[in-house]
């Protein structure tokens, strides 16, 4: 009898070790995609927090004019809020820095004599910083003096 050569349906030790190996670098970029994307959703949620937290610096002319100090909870003491709310602002305390950029004497540009006789009006620009332990967000600030 002679020797037929026989032919196997299967695939072979090599054959394997790549593919697995494929498929291992495969999983590998998926896993660091999704651990990059959880970070960048992570910060993305810390600063919306804060932009959240300019918000209240906004609605309240007493703050955002000095360098302090302070929690969360005194910017928006005045409001009717959930007590869930009030307790995590409580616990939030900020930093809030703010620069002059500009004062602009109004009160002299005016050619109307009533103006120039009263008071002089000083439109001042600023910036406020608010920063938290997390993030920090700047707002740009206009009050006549």
């Amino acid at each position: 009898m002679a020797n037929k050569s026989v032919h196997r349906n299967a695939f072979t030790l090599i054959e394997v070790m790549v593919a697995v190996m494929i498929i291992t670098v495969v999983i590998m970029a998926l896993l660091q995609m999704h651990a990059n994307s959880t970070h960048i959703f992570s910060s993305m949620k810390e600063q919306t927090k804060t932009n959240q937290y300019s918000s209240f610096l906004i609605s309240n002319e007493n703050y955002g004019f000095e360098d302090k100090n302070i929690h969360l909870y005194a910017l928006v003491r005045d409001f009717d809020l959930q007590d869930d709310l009030r307790r995590e602002l409580k616990k939030i305390k900020i930093k809030m820095l703010y620069k002059e950029l500009e004062a602009i004497d109004i009160g002299n540009q005016s050619n109307d004599e009533e103006i120039e006789s009263s008071s002089n009006l000083v439109l001042e620009i600023g910036e406020s910083l608010i920063q938290t332990d997390s993030a920090s967000t700047a707002l740009m600030r206009f009050r006549i003096r």
